[in-house]
């Protein structure tokens, strides 16, 4: 036979029938389901919501405490304790705090039982009534974990706050629970001295030992009649009288979790154990050998859903959880010293989760090394990369086999190290993940990526993208929790009936749904439904079109979305996703107002690239913020923003016309963006609102 035709045709067809099995696999069935009309789908291996995983098991308590018993001598928490804290003066003035960390130091399964157990009895040693809640206000770290445990041993609900929330929403959230309890770190406790006075029913405050508490600590005896005790104190009264435990129900409700209010004072979702571990229970169908020789890296925050529930996953099934934070996550993270290893070189994590801006950073910094060594060095990267990128297009002509390792060897490997170099599956939620960044990453870091679909309100459960699903622009077929179910918008044009795809309003169903707003019976009947057949649907907002084989896409959000003048309709979402890739762009908030016929834009500037170019360009400034002033600053990145809208096939209208530069970084911690980096395009738009206005003028 012609060599020709067994080395190229064969294999050449071979890929074609491959590929046409895969895009026949049907991950998502329809299915018949209850309440209003509409396209509803379910995942194609459980024909009914999975409620749970493990037999016998039907609360989070029982989960943890299995968990304990079964892998009682494997590592479970693990924290690097701060060797020094130093600060560096920049070449501008600018002072940086940087940190030395040392190894991570492990504790066993056993021993965070027992912590927990100690806890537990301590917090009703200190005062804490059965039937009052604790909140969580602190950063992610095993003290939250052992605190959140010890509360459900008792049947305490937890109130969850981000770090990072402003004194108003603090407030807000701590009042409307009723919280007696805060168990919290240096920073946090600071911040509750500071609003003291306006904290109506706070009674205990347990602090988390960090270097230099003692001060707030002292303040906050002599200034407030709280009781005050360290994390350890409550331990130490706990083992020394112990309370037996008081185990809940899977009705009952485990946390309240306030969002991070991307629209006005943030809601505290109601989550009972039932819905946080339906979610828990369908994603481990999802990841592939999950175990106990798995290792995580966890450092977002435990306030989000997204980062509770894996957390949850990876201590059922015996895997070791190492605690790390953003600011210290790799080796050229801002707060750590030079010569020190990041959390996840020292980690060395097979596991990790994810929000997509997290992720384009990633890209971001891997491209700017690469272009900054330029040279060979680039080239070579180039070449590797884009046959990586055809192969995985699946192009039979890409790299494959032994060119693939070569080059994973060659180039790649360093690339890897960045994140520890053993990373084997990447768990993306909060937003839908650009098709750039995911094929980026899952080539460079050698790892498939989930995309999860959900929300606070659905427990994380929605639709999660199987490990061998490398389609992008897509976040998975439903959890087998849900069901999934698109309901027709006619205002804004999108209908089940829609070819060549149903289009709709996406209409989340299952165990894993909560129960509603906190005291907030109007808006809980606004966007809860139960149908005739006792579903509980959760009406999401978020707008998605349903492929051939069962996976959801999405594509609008209903408040994103405004009318101008004449009658165009502007996604703000989605033109703010299609411009963030121009590499000006830091962050964007897009802004239409419907008395007028273009859309603006604030735009945060990439300070890297905008440097870069203005030093090409010979032009003086002295200082950031007076560059992104400048009027050639301004036309070159409208002109860049111009021409990603154009190439991504932006209409006219969609473009912004006119732009804002901002210099400074929208952070958490400046309120202007939730923890998960969600624009509040609400706060924005109060705090820019002269600059919005002149840009219409």
């Amino acid at each position: 036979m012609n060599p020709y035709f067994i080395g190229f045709v064969i294999p050449f067809v071979a890929s074609l029938m491959l590929t046409k099995r895969k895009a026949e696999k049907k991950r998502g069935l329809p299915v018949d389901v209850g309440g209003e009309a509409g396209y509803a789908i379910r995942n194609y291996r459980s024909e009914q919501p999975v409620e749970t995983h493990w037999e016998g098991i039907f609360t989070l308590a029982e989960l943890f405490e299995q968990s304990c018993k079964q892998y009682a001598y494997m590592p479970l928490h693990g924290t690097r304790k701060l060797l020094s804290r130093e600060t560096e003066v920049a070449s501008d003035g600018r002072s940086f705090e940087k940190l030395h960390l040392g190894e991570y130091e492990w504790r066993s399964y056993i021993e965070a039982f027992k912590a927990v157990c100690n806890f537990s009895s301590g917090l009703i040693q200190i005062g804490h009534r059965k039937d009052e809640r604790v909140a969580i206000f602190a950063d992610t770290r095993a003290e939250w974990q052992i605190a959140l445990q010890a509360c459900f041993r008792q049947n305490i609900t937890v109130v969850t706050i981000y770090a990072s929330l402003g004194e108003g929403a603090l407030c807000h959230s701590l009042n409307e629970t009723e919280v007696t309890t805060v168990i919290c770190g240096r920073k946090e406790l600071k911040k509750l001295i500071d609003i003291n006075g306006q904290l109506d029913t706070l009674k205990h405050v347990v602090y988390i030992n960090e270097e230099g508490v003692s001060s707030e600590v002292s303040l906050a005896k002599q200034c407030t009649n709280w009781r005050v005790e360290s994390f350890e104190e409550v331990e130490r009264l706990g083992l020394e009288t112990p309370i037996e435990a008081n185990l809940p129900l899977p009705s009952d409700t485990a946390v309240i979790m306030y969002t991070s209010g991307s629209t006005g004072m943030p809601k505290g979702v109601m989550m009972s154990h039932r819905n946080v571990l339906a979610t828990a229970s369908a994603v481990m169908t999802i990841v592939p050998a999950l175990g106990k020789k798995d290792v995580y890296l966890a450092y977002l925050p435990l306030a989000h859903i997204l980062e509770l529930a894996a957390e949850t996953i990876i201590s059922a099934v015996g895997a070791s959880i190492g605690y790390g934070s953003p600011l210290t996550l790799t080796d050229t993270s801002n707060k750590i010293k030079r010569g020190t290893q990041g959390d996840a070189s020292a980690l060395k994590p097979t596991l990790m989760t994810a929000v997509p801006a997290i992720l384009d950073r990633v890209r971001d910094g891997v491209r700017k090394n690469v272009d900054a060594k330029g040279g060979a060095a680039k080239k070579l990267f180039d070449i590797a990369y884009s046959r990586r990128l055809a192969a995985v297009n699946g192009s039979w002509f890409g790299a494959w086999g032994l060119e693939k390792l070569v080059w994973d060897m060659l180039v790649f490997q360093k690339v890897r190290a960045i994140l520890g170099g053993r990373i084997r599956f990447i768990l993306s939620g909060g937003a839908p993940l650009s098709g750039e960044t995911q094929r980026f990453i899952n080539i460079c870091l050698g790892a498939p990526i989930g995309q999860g679909y959900g929300l606070t309100e659905t427990c994380a459960g929605g639709t999660f993208s199987e490990y061998n699903d490398t389609s992008v622009g897509r976040v998975g077929a439903p959890l087998s929790c849900s069901f999934i179910k698109l309901i027709d918008w006619v205002e804004g044009g999108y209908l089940t009936s829609d070819s060549p795809m149903p289009r709709g309003e996406i209409v989340i169903g299952g165990p894993n749904v909560t129960k509603g707003y906190f005291k907030n019976e109007a808006k809980t009947n606004e966007v809860y439904k139960d149908d005739d057949r006792g579903m509980r649907w959760f009406y999401s907002g978020d707008i998605g079109r349903l492929h051939p084989d069962g996976c959801l896409e999405i594509i609008d959000r209903k408040k994103d979305i405004v009318k101008l003048q004449h009658g165009e309709y502007v996604s703000l979402g989605k033109v703010e996703a299609t411009l963030s890739v121009s590499p000006y762009v830091d962050n964007i908030m897009v802004h239409a107002d419907p008395s007028q016929n273009y859309c603006v834009a604030l735009v945060v500037a990439a300070h890297g690239e905008l440097e870069k170019w203005a030093s090409k360009q010979g032009i003086a400034y002295s200082d950031f913020a007076d560059l992104c002033q400048k009027q050639e600053t301004v036309k070159e990145v409208l002109q860049s923003l111009v021409k990603t809208g154009k190439q991504s096939r932006l209409e006219k209208f969609e473009i912004p016309a006119r732009i804002k530069l901002i210099p400074e970084p929208w952070t958490p911690e400046s309120g202007l963006v939730t923890a998960a980096l969600k624009l509040k395009r609400e706060v924005i738009k109060k705090g820019y609102q002269d600059d919005l206005a002149k840009l219409y003028r």
